[in-house]
């Protein structure tokens, strides 16, 4: 694959929230990944730490107020135009609290849905939900944290 002159990865976070034994998941309403569940983030902006990127992005997705309690992981997205993705990226994924609000959706995302934490396996297992590669790692990375 030849490069985009000019082009380079880009950093971005991405927080896997709990409340009590439920954690939440966001449908995407755009591409790259339309259509498909996964966790509230986005791009670190210049001089953002990754914590406040991420209680960032979780705020202006779904007007949550949320806790970090640890770094869950990472995945690194790579371009592929069949796909729709045309970004490359590497995702710094959290574990979670929710801390205060209600989940209000920007445009970016269409759906959300409180999922009991034990049956989230299952549900991707199953194909019931269709979500972000490398999701069901995250969660349950993230999930150990919250457990621990």
């Amino acid at each position: 694959m030849t490069a985009t002159p000019g082009a380079r990865p880009q950093l971005a976070v991405s927080a896997v929230i709990f409340r009590n034994d439920q954690l939440l998941l966001v449908r995407r309403a755009r591409e790259p990944g339309r259509g498909l569940y996964s966790v509230p983030g986005g791009r670190v902006e210049h001089g953002e730490t990754l914590h406040e990127a991420a209680a960032r992005e979780v705020r202006e997705e779904t007007s949550l107020a949320i806790d970090i309690v640890g770094f869950a992981g990472w995945r690194e997205v790579l371009p592929d135009l069949a796909a729709g993705r045309a970004g490359h990226y590497l995702v710094i994924s959290f574990a979670a609290r929710w801390r205060d609000g209600e989940v209000a959706l920007n445009d970016e995302l269409d759906e959300f849905r409180w999922l009991d934490a034990a049956s989230f396996d299952d549900l991707t297992a199953s194909r019931t939900l269709r979500t972000t590669q490398g999701l069901r790692g995250i969660v349950g990375a993230a999930r150990k944290l919250i457990e621990a």
